[in-house]
């Protein structure tokens, strides 16, 4: 391949419109989490609206690696196809479990089929971004469903054993069997409080 051969193989490929999938797919569920952050707010759980919005920049992350990887087609129009969840909700907890399917979608379905295409095609940088970044939705998906789970079994503000639980907004620490109804030091309500174990700069 010359480069310009490479660039023609590149226009014509299957990988050019997966990537263009990716970007949508990803652009959406960041807007997606960021929606269910809004609804996770107005119900008071400030620790469930910091994990739709930290997901939700990471997928904005991931939309700009697969976006910049067109750069040889600026300019041009990608036509394509794709199936586009609709995770309109009224609770929480469908919100979180539909986040934690699509996110297992992407990792063990999209993303590794279209890493087989990007190697087939010839485009391994591509394939090794797709298969690096189904890694991350993995834990996306894990996380979501660990959180979902403590909403389900009412545990997100206790625990059976005594945990270290941390106030999102300023930083309190206690060691107890549950959150505290209102943080000692700023008064901010149980919503805030997270496990230290599942805080993301534990």
């Amino acid at each position: 391949y010359s480069m310009s051969d490479k660039t023609e193989a590149f226009a014509r490929s299957r990988t050019r419109e997966n990537l263009m999938r990716a970007f949508a797919g990803e652009s959406q569920a960041r807007s997606r989490y960021t929606i269910a952050a809004g609804i996770a707010h107005k119900s008071g759980l400030a620790v469930i609206e910091g994990i739709f919005l930290f997901t939700a920049d990471q997928e904005k992350a991931h939309a700009k690696q697969f976006y910049r990887q067109l750069h040889d087609l600026g300019g041009q129009t990608i036509r394509v196809d794709g199936t586009y969840p609709v995770d309109i909700y009224a609770d929480l907890l469908s919100h979180l479990r539909a986040a934690q399917h699509n996110e297992y979608e992407e990792w063990k379905t999209d993303y590794a089929a279209f890493a087989r295409t990007a190697m087939e095609e010839g485009f391994p940088l591509v394939g090794k971004l797709f298969e690096n970044i189904a890694r991350v939705e993995q834990t996306h998906g894990d996380r979501f469903g660990r959180f979902a789970d403590l909403l389900e079994r009412e545990q997100l503000f206790c625990s059976e054993v005594e945990v270290q639980w941390t106030c999102l907004n300023c930083g309190y620490v206690i060691h107890a069997t549950r959150a505290p109804a209102l943080c000692p030091v700023c008064k901010h309500a149980q919503g805030y409080f997270i496990r230290v174990e599942l805080a993301p700069w534990a």
